[in-house]
């Protein structure tokens, strides 16, 4: 169900399976647009090696790493030799390259890995966690979500364990639900680990604006947090909330739909991402632009890739030119050939 975009300025690493750095990708977003935090640097590629613009398509940092993220709290990600890093938003280096693999900050707290072991760093590089997890995740309400030798359980911020180990999959807390899996089934946990919603669905998903994606047999639908239907199981696929729309897919189109599962924009794009400052990414045939809520063209379909507002910029594949636009699509940047 959890279909990604490849974004091609963030280069996200993989971890263990491909998805790990998705999740945490789009937990992050969610967890950035709920503290109200925008982007104030921009990474580019230039030549092989990353800098950073802001938003009037300036350099701030000029072009010199081999990988570079997007800053978080004031600190980016950068590879150098083969190990990350941190810098601030002056190019400084602020933690020394030295971990195998690290991932962005949130509420203070970055995860990193050390050979084969994954803790927690904080800004000053100093572990808050030490390495011990198999994988680690981002700390949505006090807890963390974390794997050891195959199961996942939660953590608060001193490493302790507030939810053992015992679940073979397990998501997030964002709003006060995980959904785990429980032998074959997926049911919902309390932040104590008391199964509030029982196991019954074949999938289960974060709740977002109060309603969770689940899966029933081959279609899904969206329960409340007492894990009744909002939205009886219909969809091919469906998605999470994002500002009262989400998108589903019905008859190999996608379109928008309300809470209450009617559709505010009918499914007609071939692709469709979530809204992100009002705008959403659609693909037609085989270019993307960008609608409003109301389902009206603010860009027309014309570029090869996109990927979503955030900070008033979105960066743009057309041709062989990686670009930022405004929301007028207006060119703010424009690599080189």
């Amino acid at each position: 169900m959890a279909k990604q975009k490849i974004v091609f300025f963030v280069c996200l690493m993989a971890f263990v399976l491909l998805g790990y750095e998705q999740v945490e990708s789009k937990n992050l977003q969610v967890a950035r647009k709920m503290k109200g935090e925008w982007r104030e640097l921009f990474q580019v590629k230039q030549e092989k090696r990353y800098g950073y613009i802001d938003r009037k398509g300036e350099y701030v940092i000029n072009p010199q790493f081999k990988e570079a993220y997007s800053f978080y709290e004031g600190l980016a990600r950068v590879e150098i030799d083969k190990r990350y890093g941190f810098i601030n938003e002056k190019g400084e280096i602020a933690i020394n390259p030295q971990f195998d693999e690290a991932y962005d900050f949130c509420d203070g707290l970055a995860v990193v890995k050390i050979g084969k072991l994954y803790g927690y760093i904080d800004k000053n590089g100093d572990y808050a966690i030490s390495p011990q997890f198999d994988e680690a995740y981002i700390f949505f309400d006090g807890l963390a979500r974390v794997q050891i030798e195959k199961r996942y359980g939660f953590i608060d911020r001193k490493g302790n364990y507030v939810i053992n180990p015992q679940f073979k999959d397990a998501y997030d807390f964002p709003e006060g639900l995980a959904a785990v899996a429980v032998g074959k089934l997926y049911g919902y946990i309390d932040n104590t680990g008391k199964i509030v919603i029982n196991p019954q669905f074949d999938e289960a998903f974060e709740f977002s604006e109060g309603l969770a994606v689940v899966k029933i047999g081959k279609r899904y639908a969206y329960i409340n947090k007492q894990g009744q239907y909002a939205v009886k199981p219909q969809f091919k696929e469906a998605y999470s909330f994002r500002n009262g729309l989400a998108r589903v897919l019905v008859e190999k189109r996608y379109g928008y739909i309300d809470q209450k599962g009617e559709y505010v924009i009918n499914p007609q794009f071939d692709d469709a991402f979530d809204f992100s400052e009002d705008l959403a990414v659609v693909k037609v045939g085989k270019l993307y632009g960008y609608i409003d809520k109301n389902g009206k063209y603010v860009i027309n379909p014309q570029f090869d890739e996109a990927n979503d507002f955030y900070g008033g910029l979105a960066a743009v594949e057309i041709g062989k030119r990686e670009c930022y636009i405004n929301k007028k699509g207006e060119y703010i940047w424009t690599s080189e050939k």
